[in-house]
């Protein structure tokens, strides 16, 4: 009986545990880790790896705690979208309290931690993010207007200009150009998304742009911001700060961007509209991805 009660335990424990870092939305997490790292390590300025290393976790904690009190928040439509219903709130794993108090004690450590292991600028950066999503995207923006992922998506772009800010304790031309790389991809991102995923929007009652403004309106705001995005992206080469490597990269991945957006633009029938946003939305993120990327190996290779 003993045994069987210890076994019990353990896996209480480790589903808990599951439960919590689940709640932190690690695959966002990943993607918040990965383009700060690329801001800390192309920043002109080098720190040694200890550190580094411990700032990027206290980064990475704080994009969990803002995760959690995002789901904390919006527990109740996630129980309604097929998408976020098996979330640990929806499914019963983790109580709301569980996650508002996980989330707030989270993110003033990792504040904290960033500000000790690293600098005050990129400290309250990390503090402005977390806010942000929380109050100005999650509770004010996201139930009330079609531009909610525009506005929004600021919070999501700041990571690389907080990875610059622990390098260099300061920030410069250089990280607004990678935030507004991401600003701009973001609203193409997940209005290709909500494309494909409408009725579920529609049921939570979150006014997505195809529901608000109509399917060809929408398809027309991700030409748009796909060939912003496609100029933006071009700006560090001619910004000096990257090489040929990276503006080879970026044209012809901006390009096939671009044009899966004008693909989805002409398409008339529903089926294959569905088909090329689910290509838009699983594209775009290797686009982003392989961009950052890039950016990291031509300023190791160039510089």
């Amino acid at each position: 009986m003993t045994a069987i009660k210890s076994k019990t335990l353990k896996l209480d424990y480790f589903s808990s545990v599951k439960a919590f870092f689940n709640l932190m939305k690690p695959r966002v997490m990943s993607l918040v880790i990965f383009t700060c790292a690329v801001g800390l390590l192309i920043a002109p300025v080098k720190i040694n790896f200890e550190d580094a290393i411990l700032a990027l976790l206290a980064v990475a904690l704080g994009s969990g705690a803002a995760g959690a009190l995002n789901m904390w928040y919006e527990s109740d439509l996630d129980s309604i979208m097929t998408r976020t219903c098996l979330r640990p709130i929806p499914t019963g794993k983790l109580t709301k309290k569980q996650a508002l108090v996980f989330g707030i004690v989270s993110s003033l450590v990792s504040v904290i931690a960033l500000y000790i292991f690293s600098n005050l600028i990129s400290a309250f950066i990390l503090a402005v993010t977390i806010l942000f999503y929380l109050f100005v995207y999650t509770i004010w923006l996201k139930r009330k207007t079609p531009q909610n992922i525009v506005i929004g998506g600021a919070a999501g772009a700041l990571p690389p200009v907080i990875g610059w800010a622990i390098a260099t304790n300061g920030i410069s031309l250089e990280p607004i150009i990678l935030f507004l790389i991401i600003f701009i991809w973001t609203p193409s991102h997940f209005w290709a998304l909500s494309l494909y995923k409408t009725e579920d929007y529609r049921k939570a009652k979150i006014p997505m742009m195809p529901i608000t403004s109509g399917i060809q309106n929408t398809k027309a705001n991700i030409l748009i911001y796909s060939a912003l995005l496609f100029a933006v992206s071009l700006a560090p080469f001619f910004l000096n700060f990257s090489g040929l490597i990276y503006l080879t990269i970026s044209f012809i991945l901006g390009g096939y961007y671009l044009f899966i957006s004008y693909e989805l633009f002409k398409a008339k029938k529903a089926s294959a509209e569905r088909k090329l946003a689910n290509r838009l939305f699983g594209f775009s993120i290797f686009y982003l991805f392989i961009i950052f990327a890039t950016l990291l190996v031509d300023s190791v290779l160039t510089y």
